[in-house]
């Protein structure tokens, strides 16, 4: 398997399946000298903690991350950040009844079909769980920026109505605050493609767009434009409909973006599908899980956002790219 890497100068490497031993990751590139505050990255992995309410998973997880190494007396030393979350309260048990059973929408034909063998506890590798890591590096990463003003925030925009044992999807709005004028390049690596890229790597997210995004397919030229202007300290822009980047740079303007998400595809209604010989079959999902992605998927999208800013940021600083 292939592609457990995201990022060029800050980079993250994850491993670990949802009922596996643990769930971790190695930063690669993380500045030297950074003071780390472990309580506001317990913070972050708190957000996306199972089994807070009636909504989310009823497993009941501690997430507490254990680092391992490219730490002395609480700062980074430029070396490789390795570290890992024990899971603690995996059921298996729970998915004996699906082990031959392709669920809808799931992982679970592709990933058979792909690998000739698939973990089907949790979902193994395709879980949303071994996105931790993630939060782990994006709060690491939102320290960083921080110490640049840099701000990265999101909210939910839109939810479906759930119903009893149904799902709902949502949209997710995020913006990055001060980020510098000229993050991207103008080909291969804009910034808001790259923004896209961390965004579709998220369990169950389904759409993308930055600033006006689709509703700019039914502007006119003259009202989707954003005129430039002088406020006395620095250029910018009148309106925003761009996003904050414009030819794949940011232009110092808030960046906003919005991501799809569907529902969850582990309802607990019958469903039809076969199994792993092509038998029809009538599925009842059992478990834990969550009626929507909201709000555990908040501190993803941010961490997402913080690690593709920080690293658009080191890029610029050591001219890389």
């Amino acid at each position: 398997m292939n592609s457990n890497t995201f990022g060029t100068a800050f980079c993250l490497t994850t491993f670990g399946e949802s009922h596996g031993a643990a769930i971790g990751g190695v930063i690669d590139g993380c500045p030297a000298g950074i003071l780390l505050d472990k309580a506001l990255i317990e913070k972050e992995l708190s957000r996306r903690k199972p089994g807070q309410d009636s909504t989310m998973s009823a497993r009941k997880e501690p997430d507490e991350v254990e680092f391992l190494s490219g730490l002395f007396e609480g700062k980074t030393t430029g070396a490789p950040i390795a570290f890992l979350i024990r899971n603690k309260d995996a059921k298996t048990s729970d998915y004996e009844n699906i082990k031959d059973v392709f669920r809808p929408s799931h992982a679970d034909f592709t990933y058979q079909m792909k690998y000739g063998i698939r973990d089907y506890a949790g979902g193994g590798r395709g879980s949303a769980r071994t996105l931790l890591p993630c939060v782990v590096a994006g709060a690491i990463a939102k320290q960083i920026l921080a110490s640049q003003n840099i701000e990265i925030s999101s909210e939910v925009i839109e939810m479906g109505e759930a119903r009893e044992k149904d799902t709902v999807g949502a949209i997710i709005q995020g913006t990055i605050k001060n980020a510098p004028v000229g993050l991207g390049e103008p080909a291969f690596m804009k910034f808001h493609a790259i923004l896209a890229y961390a965004m579709m790597t998220i369990n169950a997210a389904k759409g993308f767009e930055i600033g006006e995004g689709f509703n700019a397919a039914r502007m006119r030229g003259s009202e989707c434009n954003d005129e430039f202007v002088f406020d006395g300290e620095r250029i910018r822009t009148k309106t925003n409909h761009s996003g904050g980047v414009q030819g794949g740079i940011t232009n110092g303007e808030d960046i906003v973006f919005r991501v799809a998400f569907k529902p969850i595809p582990s309802v607990m209604l019958p469903q039809q599908t076969v199994d792993i010989h092509g038998n029809p079959v009538t599925l009842e999902i059992q478990g834990r899980h969550d009626t929507c992605v909201v709000p555990r998927v908040l501190p993803i999208v941010e961490a997402m956002a913080a690690m593709v800013t920080l690293d658009f940021v080191l890029l610029k600083k050591c001219n890389k790219i």
